[in-house]
C-alpha cells in the first residue's frame, strides 16, 4: 500500500508527504481556515433562511386556520338556513 510515508501520492487532499516544509504546512492551515470561515458564513446565512421560512410557515398556518374557521362558520350558517 503506497501512501505519503512510502513516497506515493497522498490519499486525501489534506494529507502531507513526509518532506513537508513549515511554509507548506502554514499554507495548508491558512487554506483550511479560509474554508472554515466561508462555511461559517454559509451556515449563518442558512440559519437566517431557516428563521425566515419558519416565520413564513407560521403565518401560512395561521391563514389556513382563519380560512378554516370562516369556512366552518359559513357551512354552519348554510345548514341552519336550510334546516339541516
Amino acid at each position: 500500500e503506497e501512501g505519503p510515508a512510502e513516497g506515493g501520492p497522498p490519499d486525501h487532499s489534506y494529507s502531507l508527504s513526509s518532506g513537508t516544509t513549515s511554509e507548506e504546512l502554514l499554507r495548508k492551515l491558512n487554506e483550511q481556515r479560509d474554508i472554515i470561515a466561508l462555511l461559517e458564513v454559509k451556515m449563518k446565512e442558512m440559519k437566517g433562511s431557516i428563521r425566515r421560512l419558519r416565520l413564513a410557515e407560521a403565518q401560512l398556518r395561521e391563514e389556513i386556520r382563519e380560512k378554516d374557521r370562516l369556512l366552518h362558520a359559513a357551512s354552519a350558517g348554510t345548514r341552519k338556513r336550510h334546516g339541516l
